[in-house]
């Protein structure tokens, strides 16, 4: 007997719409954080049937024999299939699936299937990023009807949250680590399964999750992070560029970006690198605001917190990144291949997005599903204008246990409507992620993007 989920709304978070003035959590309801809450606000206990089990502080030091700079041995190896979901069945277990991940079982009912196994509740952060929760948890705020935020630094700045906005902002300020160097790439094959690789070296500055960030400071610089992407192949691409400055107050001074054209040699202010502008050599695939699962400016639409929902969702994908791969193990025809995905029932936040009147998007309605442990939005379902389902989004985490964090590995945006697919963060035979670097600001300037991309 599969039981049915529920969505709690009175009893723990509330359904509130979202405000731009909001009560803060009171000292009480902090000091619940490392009780009956996880440090960053996940229920601590086991669920009802036992199906998924107490957090236990995730994964707190990597396995015997990794070093870093190695693709990440899988921790749950031995762990075997549970069941398998595909169109035979699927009806039975619809109360733990999203409608978008539904509907893909609809649009591929021959080869869509997702293989469950025990649930995992890995996900962990160093301990300075546990305390900044719990210290700004009383002070952490929304300014400018969500568009910024203030009074907070380096922890998860709503770890109760009692809005959208506020649990959509625990996503964007999740700890992804401080200095971030990666390679990897993005393939969107055609309908037959042929695709072209495009390669990145991309690098990241996170000024929020310094142990040294106070409120003060980044209120004084209003920089959340830096980011910078530079295409590597395929030849006609390489070169291209991007440099983003991601602001705390994004009224007061919204998203800064510039691109760097190889082929004209020059580096313009991009002020659409922001919403719905389509995604770097995304063969139009998915939106800007798309990438990370979701990120920039909350402006465009109203948000709501709808409650707590269990969940199927890909997690601990150590199997997806392994270097024993190819991206032809990985990538076919209408989705990624199931046989490499791992999908666990974990809780999720289920955050509803609806496009604001006056404004514009081509997407109307968002749904996030937001991975309790890790605030990491695993699973997105996108409505188009007619309020059909567009598309639906995943992202495939797993713990970097040498930070540790929590984060994707490969995220998959599906689109229904072509029955294609762009898989983004193709790593399996690219360097690991290095998580040591100690990148300077000058790093991150317009000048450095034009020198990188000559």
């Amino acid at each position: 007997m599969i039981r049915k989920p529920t969505l709690i709304a009175a009893a723990f978070c509330g359904v509130f719409a979202s405000s731009s003035v909001l009560a803060k959590i009171t000292a009480d309801e902090a000091a619940r954080l490392g009780k009956d809450l996880t440090p960053i606000g996940a229920e601590k206990a086991a669920n009802k049937d036992g199906s998924i089990p107490a957090w236990d502080g995730g994964i707190t030091t990597p396995p015997a024999g990794y070093k870093p700079g190695m693709h990440h041995p899988d921790p749950y190896a031995d762990d075997k299939i549970l069941f398998t979901i595909d169109k035979s069945n699927v009806a039975e277990y619809k109360d733990f699936l999203s409608p978008g991940q539904i509907e893909l079982f609809n649009t591929y009912p021959d080869t869509f299937k997702m293989n469950i196994y025990p649930t995992r509740r890995s996900a962990s952060y160093p301990q300075f990023v546990y305390d900044a929760t719990k210290k700004y948890a009383t002070t952490a705020e929304l300014v400018e009807g969500g568009n910024g935020i203030k009074n907070t630094a380096v922890g998860v700045p709503f770890p109760i949250p009692k809005d959208g906005l506020e649990a959509i902002w625990n996503h964007l300020l999740r700890f992804r680590g401080l200095s971030i160097e990666r390679s990897g790439g993005q393939a969107a094959p055609t309908a037959s399964g042929s695709y072209n690789y495009v390669g990145f070296d991309e690098q990241l500055l996170v000024e929020y999750s310094s142990p040294e960030a106070t409120p003060e400071k980044l209120q004084e610089s209003n920089i959340l992070f830096k980011f910078k992407q530079k295409v590597t192949e395929p030849a006609r691409l390489a070169g291209t560029a991007l440099l983003v400055h991601e602001t705390m107050d994004q009224i007061l001074t919204p998203r800064q970006a510039w691109t760097y054209n190889s082929g004209q040699r020059r580096v313009r202010r991009a002020p659409n690198v922001a919403y719905d502008a389509p995604g770097t050599a995304a063969d139009s695939l998915r939106t800007t605001d798309d990438f990370d699962m979701f990120n920039g400016s909350p402006n465009r639409y109203n948000w709501t917190l709808k409650g707590k929902q269990e969940l199927y969702i890909p997690y601990n994908s150590y199997k997806l990144h392994s270097d024993k791969l190819s991206y032809d193990d990985i990538l076919q025809a209408g989705h990624i291949n199931p046989e490499h995905v791992r999908y666990e029932k974990h809780r999720v936040w289920v955050v509803e997005a609806n496009l604001k009147e006056g404004t514009r998007h081509i997407y109307k309605k968002r749904v996030f599903y937001i991975d309790e442990d890790s605030w990491q939005v695993h699973v997105t379902d996108i409505y188009d204008n007619r309020d059909q389902m567009y598309r639906v989004a995943m992202a495939h985490g797993l713990n970097y246990y040498e930070v540790p964090t929590h984060w994707s590995t490969l995220e998959v945006y599906h689109d229904l409507n072509s029955r294609r697919y762009l898989a983004i963060g193709l790593d399996n035979q690219e360097k690991m992620y290095d998580f040591s670097q100690s990148f300077n600001d000058n790093e991150f300037t317009s000048s450095a993007l034009r020198r990188e991309g000559r």
